[in-house]
């Protein structure tokens, strides 16, 4: 019965000590195998691996990239003005060791990021002007800001093992301060603008009007001229054409005749039909009946 007992107890310690010696590293975690607070061995191989049991210990840090969303702060521009700057780093560990024995854990990490950040921040912006930032209108100009601030800070974190893979700048905001006097700037600058483009506009309008109306006159006068010269090119053809008609003193006397009865149909109007004519005149002799 005592021989059961002490062989139960045996298998149970061997258990134990088997169970400690163990132990399992994931995929996406690396393994640190500390020894009375330091580091003995560091793992990033997925599977089983073994350790001194009651001695060592295992601590895991992840692999993966992981996103520090940090506190809006302040920083100053080159024109002394106060910005609020609010953004996100992206950061993985890169050694694990290293992070081990200089930080230790995720949320002292991202308190030295938080200000490795932030003073890179401060430096960066206190080199542009306030319009500067506001008026950035090219993305590629931020984005080379973005790539300056995280490769500096990307620099700086070595020293703790970790990999600085991004920075990015959600927004900029205006202090509560100044918020307004910014705002009424810039609309007085937009103003200024579109009475510029108003002014500019009239000015090209009046030039267009004033060489049009020239065209419309020049075309008028142009065409007044053809008509003139043509009505005076119809006369002379209609005065040739009636000089040739009658060129012999037969044909003049016919002509005159026709028009004195032209002449004499023309006054023949309303209810005065009484005519007064030369008794000389050949149309006065042939309604007399004398011819």
């Amino acid at each position: 019965m005592k021989k059961s007992i002490v062989i139960a107890v045996i298998v149970l310690l061997a258990l134990v000590v088997l169970g400690s010696s163990v132990f399992t590293v994931r995929e996406n975690e690396y393994a640190c195998t500390v020894r009375f607070s330091k580091i003995i061995d560091t793992t990033s191989e997925a599977g089983l691996h073994f350790k001194v049991p009651f001695v060592d210990t295992v601590k895991y840090f992840s692999k993966a990239t992981m996103l520090y969303d940090i506190p809006p702060s302040e920083v100053l521009t080159s024109d002394k003005q106060n910005m609020t700057v609010d953004c996100y780093i992206l950061w993985s560990i890169s050694d694990p060791k290293l992070f081990y024995q200089t930080l230790g854990s995720t949320g002292v990490a991202e308190q030295r990021l938080d200000a490795l950040t932030y003073n890179e921040l401060k430096t960066v912006m206190g080199t542009l002007a306030q319009a500067d930032i506001i008026n950035m209108e090219d993305g590629g100009k931020r984005n080379d800001i973005y790539a300056g601030i995280a490769s500096d800070v990307d620099d700086l974190a070595k020293v703790y093992g970790i990999h600085v893979e991004d920075v990015k700048i959600k927004r900029f905001d205006l202090p509560d301060s100044n918020l307004q006097a910014v705002y009424n700037r810039m609309i007085s600058e937009r103003n200024q603008m579109a009475e510029k483009y108003t002014a500019d506009g009239n000015y090209e309008a009046s030039i267009i009007r004033n060489q049009v109306d020239k065209q419309v006159n020049i075309l008028v006068s142009d065409a007044k001229a053809e008509a003139a010269k043509r009505e005076a090119d119809g006369e002379a053809e209609y005065m040739r054409l009636l000089a040739e008609a009658f060129n012999t003193p037969d044909k003049q006397d016919f002509y005159e005749f026709t028009l004195a009865l032209d002449a004499l149909k023309a006054s023949l109007t309303g209810d005065e039909k009484t005519i007064i004519l030369d008794g000389n005149s050949q149309l006065a002799r042939i309604l007399a009946g004398v011819e």
